[in-house]
């Protein structure tokens, strides 16, 4: 299934030709739950994994006391798997049972956690990209990039440690097929949800704190909007400052490319340290596809054809990801060579 991300409210360039030539590709992922392969591009999905080379593991520490209870990342999918049951069968029977014996087995057995683990933890499957799918700085040898990471936060991080893997498909022969899994997890919201990608191309703008005092008070100033008539971009917000924001700058949820959705951190220097290159965004790991600032930016599919059986459908959580209540993971990396990419916590 494609998705189509509706047209922006308004032309910003014909009101503010200098944002004309900042227009940058983003390239939307629409991650929606499925059924991946190894040959897939895919967020939570198996990886094209050579099974000759050692699955990468977390040897740093990790505090106990992070979740008063750990589960396995089968505990998690259980509970999940019998949430959507229940969801569905409610919808399709408001008089259903809310959960069924075997339903309340599972919660009983599951609720009371796993013993803590501690040893090194082998590294979450986090997404999976093929060049041929979608657009993103690649080094020249390679045609696939795969991130991973450890399932607990970190202090020097505060956020799920992440590895990035690049390979060329061609020198992948054999395949492992049963890569290994941590023991526990701290949060099910660090397990994602399987899902396969339906790539689209928007344009976007910068984020009003990378652009010039001058233009950013231009975007302020009611009188700039004056062609339009108020009652139209006030269904969108309440100024025009907010209305760029949220609405015609960049696109919330997962992505490659574009421009950086800041707030609330201020834009940090993005050179490479290497050779001065300023970072471009590589991936935006998200842990929504909108929010409520965003919802122009809700696919035409989601408005006509919602999923309400999926648990994360009514938010646009479709991955099951949730990064420190709502944050992104937003990964920068030089164009001339991404392999040693810049994560920031934004939200």
């Amino acid at each position: 299934m494609s998705f189509t991300t509706p047209p922006r409210p308004f032309d910003v360039t014909a009101l503010f030709p200098q944002l004309a030539p900042l227009a940058r590709t983003a390239t939307r992922l629409h991650p929606r739950p499925g059924s991946p392969t190894v040959h897939d591009s895919s967020v939570g999905g198996p990886l094209l994994w050579p099974a000759d080379e050692p699955w990468p593991h977390c040897d740093e520490p990790h505090d106990r006391h992070a979740s008063p209870v750990v589960h396995s990342p089968d505990d998690v999918r259980t509970l999940r798997r019998d949430l959507a049951a229940a969801t569905e069968r409610l919808r399709l029977d408001p008089g259903a049972p809310e959960t069924t014996p075997e339903e309340r087995e599972n919660w009983e057995r599951i609720k009371a956690g796993r013993p803590w683990f501690d040893g090194p933890i082998p590294l979450l499957p986090v997404a999976q990209l093929y060049a041929r799918d979608v657009p993103f700085p690649c080094p020249p040898d390679a045609d696939l990039l795969q991130v991973l990471w450890c399932p607990f936060d970190h202090a020097e991080y505060a956020h799920p440690r992440t590895a990035l893997f690049w390979r060329s498909t061609a020198g992948v022969t054999d395949v492992l097929d049963a890569p290994p899994e941590p023991p526990v997890i701290q949060s099910a919201h660090y397990l994602p949800e399987p899902c396969l990608l339906s790539p689209e191309q928007v344009t976007e703008y910068p984020h009003p704190r990378e652009l010039d005092k001058e233009l950013r008070d231009q975007l302020d100033d009611f009188s700039r909007w004056e062609s339009i008539d108020p009652a139209r971009y006030n269904a969108y917000a309440y100024d025009p400052g907010e209305l760029y924001l949220n609405n015609l700058s960049t696109a919330p949820g997962w992505k490659t490319g574009g421009w950086t959705r800041w707030d609330p951190t201020d834009p940090v220097d993005r050179s490479c340290p290497e050779c001065g290159t300023e970072e471009v965004p590589l991936l935006t790991i998200a842990s929504s596809e909108w929010d409520g600032g965003s919802g122009t930016w809700i696919a035409e599919e989601d408005r006509t054809t919602p999923a309400p059986h999926h648990p994360g459908a009514e938010d646009g959580n479709f991955t099951l990801i949730d990064i420190v209540g709502g944050y992104n993971l937003q990964l920068h990396a030089c164009p001339a060579d991404p392999t040693h990419p810049h994560i920031q916590l934004i939200q």
